[in-house]
Protein backbone atom coordinates (compact mmCIF):
# COMPACT_ATOMS: atom_id res chain seq x y z
CA UNK A 1 0.00 0.00 0.00
CA UNK A 2 2.55 2.58 1.20
CA UNK A 3 6.13 2.08 0.04
CA UNK A 4 8.92 4.43 1.06
CA UNK A 5 12.29 3.78 -0.54
CA UNK A 6 15.61 5.48 0.28
CA UNK A 7 13.89 8.62 1.56
CA UNK A 8 16.13 11.58 2.37
CA UNK A 9 14.68 14.82 3.75
CA UNK A 10 15.48 17.63 6.15
CA UNK A 11 15.34 21.32 6.93
CA UNK A 12 17.60 23.99 5.51
CA UNK A 13 21.03 22.52 4.87
CA UNK A 14 20.56 19.69 7.38
CA UNK A 15 19.28 16.24 6.45
CA UNK A 16 17.11 14.62 9.12
CA UNK A 17 16.30 11.43 7.22
CA UNK A 18 19.13 9.50 5.60
CA UNK A 19 17.74 7.05 3.06
CA UNK A 20 15.02 5.30 5.07
CA UNK A 21 12.77 2.61 3.61
CA UNK A 22 9.55 1.24 5.10
CA UNK A 23 6.28 -0.35 4.02
CA UNK A 24 2.70 -0.33 5.27
CA UNK A 25 0.47 -3.02 3.79
CA UNK A 26 -3.32 -2.94 3.51
CA UNK A 27 -5.12 -3.21 6.88
CA UNK A 28 -1.76 -3.36 8.64
CA UNK A 29 -0.80 -1.42 11.75
CA UNK A 30 2.84 -0.35 11.64
CA UNK A 31 4.70 1.36 14.47
CA UNK A 32 7.53 3.81 13.85
CA UNK A 33 9.35 4.26 17.14
CA UNK A 34 12.38 6.20 18.27
CA UNK A 35 13.64 8.98 20.50
CA UNK A 36 12.95 12.69 20.10
CA UNK A 37 14.73 14.05 17.03
CA UNK A 38 15.02 10.67 15.33
CA UNK A 39 12.99 11.85 12.33
CA UNK A 40 9.61 10.25 13.02
CA UNK A 41 7.48 13.35 12.49
CA UNK A 42 9.56 14.38 9.48
CA UNK A 43 8.72 11.03 7.90
CA UNK A 44 5.00 11.69 8.33
CA UNK A 45 5.34 15.24 7.01
CA UNK A 46 7.01 13.89 3.86
CA UNK A 47 4.19 11.41 3.33
CA UNK A 48 1.61 14.21 3.72
CA UNK A 49 3.39 16.52 1.32
CA UNK A 50 4.30 19.01 4.07
CA UNK A 51 8.04 18.43 3.79
CA UNK A 52 10.16 18.32 0.65
CA UNK A 53 11.55 14.94 -0.40
CA UNK A 54 15.20 15.47 -1.34
CA UNK A 55 15.77 12.01 -2.74
CA UNK A 56 14.11 8.63 -2.76
CA UNK A 57 10.43 7.94 -3.36
CA UNK A 58 7.06 7.60 -1.64
CA UNK A 59 4.43 5.47 -3.37
CA UNK A 60 0.84 4.93 -2.30
CA UNK A 61 -1.26 2.33 -4.09
CA UNK A 62 1.26 2.36 -6.92
CA UNK A 63 1.28 6.16 -7.38
CA UNK A 64 4.15 8.51 -6.53
CA UNK A 65 3.26 10.99 -3.79
CA UNK A 66 6.49 12.99 -3.60
CA UNK A 67 5.84 16.31 -5.30
CA UNK A 68 2.06 16.02 -4.88
CA UNK A 69 0.20 18.67 -2.88
CA UNK A 70 -1.12 17.94 0.59
CA UNK A 71 -4.73 18.38 -0.53
CA UNK A 72 -4.24 15.88 -3.36
CA UNK A 73 -2.66 13.37 -0.96
CA UNK A 74 -5.66 13.59 1.37
CA UNK A 75 -7.96 12.92 -1.59
CA UNK A 76 -5.88 9.82 -2.37
CA UNK A 77 -6.90 8.40 1.02
CA UNK A 78 -4.21 9.44 3.52
CA UNK A 79 -4.94 11.45 6.64
CA UNK A 80 -2.86 12.43 9.67
CA UNK A 81 -3.62 13.16 13.31
CA UNK A 82 -0.84 15.64 14.13
CA UNK A 83 1.34 15.76 17.19
CA UNK A 84 -0.31 17.78 19.95
CA UNK A 85 -3.83 17.07 18.62
CA UNK A 86 -4.35 20.54 17.06
CA UNK A 87 -8.13 20.57 17.24
CA UNK A 88 -10.04 23.64 16.08
CA UNK A 89 -10.52 25.09 19.57
CA UNK A 90 -13.25 27.61 18.71
CA UNK A 91 -15.33 25.03 16.86
CA UNK A 92 -17.64 22.47 18.41
CA UNK A 93 -16.83 18.77 18.44
CA UNK A 94 -19.18 18.04 15.55
CA UNK A 95 -17.79 20.99 13.56
CA UNK A 96 -14.31 19.54 14.01
CA UNK A 97 -15.60 16.25 12.64
CA UNK A 98 -17.15 18.09 9.71
CA UNK A 99 -13.72 19.58 8.94
CA UNK A 100 -12.37 16.04 8.65
CA UNK A 101 -15.09 15.00 6.22
CA UNK A 102 -14.15 17.36 3.39
CA UNK A 103 -13.19 14.66 0.89
CA UNK A 104 -15.78 13.34 -1.55
CA UNK A 105 -15.67 9.94 0.16
CA UNK A 106 -15.93 11.51 3.60
CA UNK A 107 -19.02 13.47 2.62
CA UNK A 108 -20.65 10.42 1.08
CA UNK A 109 -19.93 8.36 4.22
CA UNK A 110 -20.75 11.14 6.72
CA UNK A 111 -23.65 9.48 8.54
CA UNK A 112 -22.00 6.06 8.70
CA UNK A 113 -18.69 7.47 9.88
CA UNK A 114 -20.31 9.71 12.47
CA UNK A 115 -22.19 6.76 13.98
CA UNK A 116 -18.98 4.73 13.99
CA UNK A 117 -16.97 7.47 15.73
CA UNK A 118 -19.68 8.11 18.33
CA UNK A 119 -19.71 4.37 19.01
CA UNK A 120 -15.93 4.30 19.33
CA UNK A 121 -15.81 7.48 21.46
CA UNK A 122 -19.23 7.79 23.19
CA UNK A 123 -18.17 10.91 25.12
CA UNK A 124 -17.98 12.81 21.81
CA UNK A 125 -21.69 12.21 21.22
CA UNK A 126 -22.58 13.79 24.55
CA UNK A 127 -20.13 16.66 23.97
CA UNK A 128 -20.89 17.18 20.27
CA UNK A 129 -21.96 20.82 20.72
CA UNK A 130 -19.17 21.72 23.16
CA UNK A 131 -16.23 23.81 21.96
CA UNK A 132 -13.29 21.49 21.35
CA UNK A 133 -10.92 23.85 23.15
CA UNK A 134 -12.79 23.32 26.42
CA UNK A 135 -12.33 19.53 26.38
CA UNK A 136 -9.71 17.65 28.36
CA UNK A 137 -6.52 16.56 26.62
CA UNK A 138 -7.77 13.00 26.28
CA UNK A 139 -11.08 14.13 24.83
CA UNK A 140 -9.27 16.37 22.36
CA UNK A 141 -7.19 13.37 21.26
CA UNK A 142 -10.42 11.47 20.65
CA UNK A 143 -11.65 14.37 18.51
CA UNK A 144 -8.38 14.39 16.55
CA UNK A 145 -8.54 10.66 15.80
CA UNK A 146 -12.25 10.79 14.96
CA UNK A 147 -11.68 13.82 12.72
CA UNK A 148 -9.02 11.87 10.82
CA UNK A 149 -11.34 8.91 10.38
CA UNK A 150 -14.18 11.09 9.05
CA UNK A 151 -12.48 11.38 5.64
CA UNK A 152 -12.89 7.60 5.12
CA UNK A 153 -9.13 7.17 4.74
CA UNK A 154 -7.30 4.12 3.46
CA UNK A 155 -4.35 5.04 5.72
CA UNK A 156 -4.39 7.05 8.93
CA UNK A 157 -1.16 8.29 10.48
CA UNK A 158 -1.08 8.99 14.21
CA UNK A 159 1.72 11.23 15.47
CA UNK A 160 2.41 10.70 19.19
CA UNK A 161 -1.23 10.11 20.28
CA UNK A 162 -0.14 9.61 23.91
CA UNK A 163 1.61 12.98 24.20
CA UNK A 164 0.66 14.85 27.37
CA UNK A 165 -1.95 12.32 28.47
CA UNK A 166 -2.29 10.56 31.82
CA UNK A 167 -1.42 6.83 31.76
CA UNK A 168 -5.06 5.74 32.20
CA UNK A 169 -6.19 7.92 29.29
CA UNK A 170 -3.26 6.73 27.19
CA UNK A 171 -4.31 3.11 27.75
CA UNK A 172 -7.82 3.95 26.57
CA UNK A 173 -6.52 5.71 23.44
CA UNK A 174 -4.40 2.68 22.53
CA UNK A 175 -7.42 0.42 23.07
CA UNK A 176 -9.38 2.53 20.59
CA UNK A 177 -6.52 2.40 18.08
CA UNK A 178 -6.57 -1.39 18.39
CA UNK A 179 -10.35 -1.34 17.78
CA UNK A 180 -9.88 0.70 14.61
CA UNK A 181 -7.24 -1.80 13.51
CA UNK A 182 -9.43 -4.81 14.27
CA UNK A 183 -12.78 -3.54 13.02
CA UNK A 184 -12.04 -1.39 9.96
CA UNK A 185 -10.14 -1.72 6.68
CA UNK A 186 -7.98 1.31 7.51
CA UNK A 187 -4.21 0.83 7.65
CA UNK A 188 -2.42 2.63 10.50
CA UNK A 189 1.04 4.16 10.71
CA UNK A 190 1.66 4.89 14.39
CA UNK A 191 4.48 7.17 15.50
CA UNK A 192 5.04 6.85 19.24
CA UNK A 193 7.63 7.14 22.00
CA UNK A 194 5.76 4.76 24.31
CA UNK A 195 7.41 1.76 22.74
CA UNK A 196 5.80 -1.08 24.68
CA UNK A 197 2.27 0.18 23.97
CA UNK A 198 3.04 0.92 20.32
CA UNK A 199 4.56 -2.48 19.62
CA UNK A 200 1.78 -4.33 21.43
CA UNK A 201 -0.75 -2.60 19.14
CA UNK A 202 0.93 -3.24 15.79
CA UNK A 203 1.75 -5.95 13.25
CA UNK A 204 5.20 -4.68 12.32
CA UNK A 205 7.62 -2.15 13.74
CA UNK A 206 10.52 0.03 12.66
CA UNK A 207 13.05 1.60 15.02
CA UNK A 208 14.27 4.96 13.73
CA UNK A 209 17.57 6.21 15.12
CA UNK A 210 19.16 9.52 14.05
CA UNK A 211 17.36 9.43 10.71
CA UNK A 212 18.10 5.81 9.85
CA UNK A 213 16.17 2.58 10.27
CA UNK A 214 18.16 0.73 12.94
CA UNK A 215 15.84 -2.26 13.33
CA UNK A 216 12.63 -3.66 11.93
CA UNK A 217 10.51 -6.72 12.48
CA UNK A 218 7.44 -8.18 14.14
CA UNK A 219 6.73 -6.89 17.65
CA UNK A 220 7.68 -10.11 19.45
CA UNK A 221 11.16 -10.00 17.91
CA UNK A 222 11.68 -6.27 18.50
CA UNK A 223 10.55 -6.55 22.12
CA UNK A 224 13.27 -9.13 22.75
CA UNK A 225 16.04 -7.23 20.97
CA UNK A 226 18.71 -6.17 23.50
CA UNK A 227 18.97 -2.67 21.99
CA UNK A 228 15.21 -2.08 22.21
CA UNK A 229 15.02 -3.52 25.71
CA UNK A 230 17.87 -1.35 27.00
CA UNK A 231 17.20 1.94 25.20
CA UNK A 232 13.43 2.02 24.84
CA UNK A 233 11.98 -0.36 27.43
CA UNK A 234 14.38 0.37 30.30
CA UNK A 235 15.16 -3.30 30.85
Amino acid sequence: MLHIKNLTAGYGKVNVLHGISLDVNERECVALIGANGAGKSTTLRCICGLNEVRSGSIEFLGERLDGMSGHAIVRKGITMCPEGRQVFAEMSVVENLEMGAQTEKGQADWAKNLDQMYSLFPILSTRKNQLAGTLSGGEQQMVAIARGMMSSPKLIMLDEPSMGLAPKITDMIFERIEEIHANTDVAILLVEQRVAEALSSCDHGYVLQTGRIALEGVPSVLMEDPHVKEIYLGM
